[in-house]
Protein backbone atom coordinates (compact mmCIF):
# COMPACT_ATOMS: atom_id res chain seq x y z
CA UNK A 1 0.00 0.00 0.00
CA UNK A 2 1.38 3.44 -1.00
CA UNK A 3 1.69 5.96 1.43
CA UNK A 4 -1.90 8.74 1.26
CA UNK A 5 -0.01 11.34 0.93
CA UNK A 6 2.44 9.95 -2.22
CA UNK A 7 -0.91 8.14 -3.44
CA UNK A 8 -1.70 11.17 -6.43
CA UNK A 9 2.04 11.36 -7.20
CA UNK A 10 2.37 7.73 -7.71
CA UNK A 11 -1.22 7.42 -9.79
CA UNK A 12 -0.07 10.42 -11.81
CA UNK A 13 3.64 9.03 -13.12
CA UNK A 14 2.10 5.44 -13.23
CA UNK A 15 -0.69 7.05 -15.71
CA UNK A 16 1.98 9.19 -17.73
CA UNK A 17 4.35 6.19 -18.25
CA UNK A 18 2.14 3.41 -18.84
CA UNK A 19 -0.07 5.35 -21.05
CA UNK A 20 2.53 7.48 -22.61
CA UNK A 21 0.24 10.35 -21.40
CA UNK A 22 0.08 13.68 -23.25
CA UNK A 23 -1.23 15.31 -19.66
CA UNK A 24 -2.47 13.50 -16.55
CA UNK A 25 -4.46 15.46 -14.13
CA UNK A 26 -4.99 14.02 -10.68
CA UNK A 27 -7.27 15.13 -7.86
CA UNK A 28 -7.37 13.39 -4.66
CA UNK A 29 -11.09 13.76 -3.00
CA UNK A 30 -10.70 11.55 0.06
CA UNK A 31 -11.46 13.53 2.31
CA UNK A 32 -14.75 14.01 1.04
CA UNK A 33 -15.33 10.51 1.71
CA UNK A 34 -14.28 10.51 5.45
CA UNK A 35 -16.74 8.29 7.29
CA UNK A 36 -17.36 6.20 3.51
CA UNK A 37 -17.17 2.09 4.26
CA UNK A 38 -14.41 2.46 1.19
CA UNK A 39 -12.67 5.36 3.08
CA UNK A 40 -11.74 2.66 6.04
CA UNK A 41 -9.24 0.41 4.59
CA UNK A 42 -7.61 3.33 3.85
CA UNK A 43 -8.18 3.29 0.12
CA UNK A 44 -8.39 6.94 -1.43
CA UNK A 45 -10.91 8.39 -3.90
CA UNK A 46 -9.60 10.38 -7.15
CA UNK A 47 -10.67 11.73 -10.09
CA UNK A 48 -8.12 11.79 -12.93
CA UNK A 49 -8.17 13.53 -16.41
CA UNK A 50 -5.72 11.48 -19.05
CA UNK A 51 -4.77 12.58 -22.58
CA UNK A 52 -3.13 10.04 -24.38
CA UNK A 53 -2.71 8.76 -28.15
CA UNK A 54 -3.31 5.26 -26.70
CA UNK A 55 -7.02 6.16 -26.56
CA UNK A 56 -7.10 6.97 -30.65
CA UNK A 57 -9.79 4.46 -32.14
CA UNK A 58 -11.45 2.80 -29.15
CA UNK A 59 -14.36 2.82 -27.49
CA UNK A 60 -14.69 4.95 -24.08
CA UNK A 61 -15.01 1.46 -22.24
CA UNK A 62 -12.06 0.10 -23.83
CA UNK A 63 -9.98 3.68 -22.87
CA UNK A 64 -11.17 3.04 -19.26
CA UNK A 65 -9.55 -0.60 -18.95
CA UNK A 66 -6.43 0.73 -20.48
CA UNK A 67 -6.37 3.30 -17.47
CA UNK A 68 -7.38 0.32 -14.87
CA UNK A 69 -4.67 -1.93 -16.65
CA UNK A 70 -2.35 0.56 -16.13
CA UNK A 71 -3.03 1.04 -12.53
CA UNK A 72 -3.16 -2.39 -11.43
CA UNK A 73 -2.47 -3.17 -8.32
CA UNK A 74 -2.92 -0.03 -6.98
CA UNK A 75 -6.88 -0.69 -7.62
CA UNK A 76 -7.03 -3.35 -5.33
CA UNK A 77 -5.00 -1.63 -2.07
CA UNK A 78 -4.97 2.05 -2.66
CA UNK A 79 -7.77 3.28 -4.97
CA UNK A 80 -11.39 2.70 -3.92
CA UNK A 81 -13.23 4.54 -5.98
CA UNK A 82 -12.13 6.40 -9.58
CA UNK A 83 -13.73 8.41 -11.62
CA UNK A 84 -11.75 9.22 -15.02
CA UNK A 85 -12.06 11.13 -18.30
CA UNK A 86 -10.08 9.77 -20.96
CA UNK A 87 -9.00 11.99 -24.11
CA UNK A 88 -7.39 11.45 -26.88
CA UNK A 89 -4.69 14.64 -27.85
CA UNK A 90 -7.32 15.81 -30.78
CA UNK A 91 -10.30 15.66 -28.13
CA UNK A 92 -7.95 17.39 -25.71
CA UNK A 93 -7.14 20.33 -28.08
CA UNK A 94 -10.73 20.90 -29.15
CA UNK A 95 -11.19 21.79 -25.75
CA UNK A 96 -9.11 24.13 -25.25
CA UNK A 97 -9.66 27.89 -26.33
Amino acid sequence: MVRAEQRAAVIRDRLETELEAEHVEVVDDSRLHLGHPGAESGAGHFRVLVVSRRFEGVSRLAAQRLVYGALGELMVDDIHALEMRTLTPEQWRSLSP
